[in-house]
């Protein structure tokens, strides 16, 4: 009976350090106020009060009659305070009394404060997408430009062959093809987003184009696809997954060889394992292999956590993540799972 009380007070414990290790902990030079100022994101915010930014939503503190209660706009002044004992942040007016009941809010003409640097994303939001390969090689390709030309840009006139998908469609370039590092099942194919335009004419099966803007210069062979009309989300928030990640990073825009702060990374889990937009994964150091100089055999040490990184859009298959914080450099292979 003695060894059963000490196993169940030995589980108690483990089970109460687990819940405090596990909830939202104040910085120990968290501020009493803040005011929000513009260039300011909610993961800059959440990590001036918390050790643990992704657990946010566990402490704003929201009046729901008040218009748009969750989004944060610049000049907005947030304040701790404690409610049954518990930290909230909450937004206070300029006299100090905390806006807890119904009143009329005069919406700043700024946009709310996103949850993490759009101008990072931007490009990845509005149109580089995830396709399937029989979807992009269906699709109509670029012949030439005006005048024989082989390469195009905005303000250009060009010819395209193939079905005509919609009067407004982005051009495309084949990039990676994702497939998962552990069971080389197939995830995705990115199509690279260079340029936008509309189509003015069909023969037959040939498409003229006008392009109306472009981030680089339009090939012989680049595809068009319906342009998506995304809209940016400013509203996500950090989250932690629902389920248990345990994913790595499969490529970094740009191809550079080493990650840090504000790469773009694409992930080997997206919505099916319930990774979803705003979610927070901790990245981790793959360990170096060694050679054991006893036994003489091949040791893999511990991965270390290195870094920290938000989903910002996710697909069936995969997902694409900026790297919000990294002790180290990272590297393609480096794990990811929940914080």
């Amino acid at each position: 009976m003695r060894n059963l009380l000490y196993a169940l007070a030995a589980g108690m414990l483990l089970v109460t350090t687990w819940a405090q290790a596990a909830g939202p902990d104040l910085r120990d030079d968290h501020p009493d106020r803040y005011t929000v100022v513009k260039g300011d994101t909610l993961w800059d915010i959440s990590a001036r009060f918390l050790d643990n930014p992704w657990y946010w939503p566990e402490i704003w503190h929201v009046n729901p009659q008040v218009s748009n209660p969750h989004l944060i706009y610049p000049g907005d002044e947030l304040a701790l305070v404690y409610i049954d004992g518990q930290p909230r942040v909450t937004k206070v007016n300029r006299n100090g009394v905390i806006k807890l009941s119904p009143q009329i809010r005069s919406e700043p003409i700024d946009t709310p404060i996103p949850a993490i640097p759009l101008d990072a994303i931007s490009g990845f939001l509005s149109d580089t997408r995830i396709v399937d390969v029989a979807e992009l090689n269906g699709s109509p390709y670029v012949l030439e430009g005006e005048d024989g030309r082989i390469v195009a840009g905005a303000g250009d006139k060009l010819y395209a062959r193939g079905e005509k998908p919609a009067d407004n469609v982005g051009i495309f370039r084949r990039s990676k093809e994702f497939v998962d590092p552990q069971t080389g099942e197939f995830l995705g194919l990115e199509a690279r987003a260079i340029a936008r335009g509309e189509i003015t004419k069909e023969t037959g099966d040939v498409l003229t184009m006008r392009v109306t803007s472009s981030s680089e210069e339009v090939r012989i062979g680049d595809r068009l696809l319906a342009g998506e009309d995304r809209s940016i989300t400013t509203t996500f928030t950090p989250s932690s997954p629902d389920n248990e990640i345990e994913g790595e990073m499969l490529s970094v825009e740009d191809g550079v060889t080493q990650i840090g702060q504000f790469d773009v990374v694409a992930l080997n889990r997206g919505l099916r394992e319930g990774l979803v937009p705003g979610n927070v994964l901790a990245v981790f150091k793959k360990g170096n292999l060694v050679r054991d100089p006893v036994t003489k055999e091949t040791i893999a040490l511990p991965d270390e956590r290195a870094g920290l990184l938000m989903v910002f859009q996710s697909y069936e298959k995969m997902s694409y993540g900026l790297i919000l914080t990294a002790t180290r450099p990272l590297s393609l292979g480096d794990k990811v799972r929940n914080p």
